[in-house]
């Protein structure tokens, strides 16, 4: 219940302030900050960290004004300063997530890597995730579509993938509905808007082919 006396929306998500762009929306396409005790700017991509936390949208150039401007500090209410290498190292720690997260669900059976496997899960219906390589052929992977009600990512290589499973790369993989796919989903997200990948491309375009 709201101090107005209306019952709160617990499915509504969470929405925080960018301190660069001054705009609220929904904490899924944010990145938690706290301030370190010596002062650092610290990432919180689990947003777990203890202490006042001040929010900036995952998106490179907003990072790097929050970085250069000195903008932290507004958030922190205190002088606070961020690394140098602060973006390249959200970068690769949200890219090392996503990797990880998907090793996790294909170690309990919920994702799938390989061009048959993928398509098979697709046409059965079993795929939330579409998973395609940036470096990949855009011809190889214009032949399969996003899941119906689902989400298409393209940023990972074909080398980050291929972490993910074992191999040396991947170009296509799927991660079927629950477990661990909606943490996937947020972290791609995240690193989609540091990559500059918009989820408009090859079969992001929620289309099929006719080889469906």
């Amino acid at each position: 219940m709201t101090r107005g006396g209306r019952e709160k929306d617990r499915d509504a998500p969470a929405e925080r302030r960018c301190l660069v762009t001054g705009e609220v929306q929904p904490k899924a396409g944010l990145i938690r900050f706290v301030a370190g005790p010596d002062g650092m700017v610290v990432p919180d991509l689990a947003e777990k960290l203890p202490g006042r936390g001040f929010w900036v949208t995952s998106d490179r150039a907003a990072l790097q004004k929050a970085s250069d401007k000195g903008l932290f500090s507004r958030g922190a209410k205190a002088h606070v300063k961020a690394p140098d290498d602060l973006v390249s190292g959200i970068e690769a720690a949200l890219a090392r997530r996503v990797i990880d997260l998907i090793s996790l669900s294909r170690k309990a059976g919920s994702a799938v890597a390989g061009f048959e496997k993928v398509k098979g899960w697709l046409a059965d219906g079993k795929a939330r995730v579409l998973f395609q390589a940036s470096d990949g052929s855009d011809r190889g992977k214009g032949k399969l579509w996003t899941p119906t009600g689902g989400r298409w990512f393209g940023c990972l290589t074909a080398s980050e993938l291929g972490l993910a499973f074992g191999r040396a790369h991947v170009i296509h993989s799927a991660l079927a509905p629950g477990g661990l796919t909606d943490k996937v989903i947020r972290d791609a997200a995240r690193l989609n808007g540091l990559r500059g990948h918009d989820g408009n491309s090859v079969a992001g375009k929620d289309s099929r082919t006719d080889e469906r």
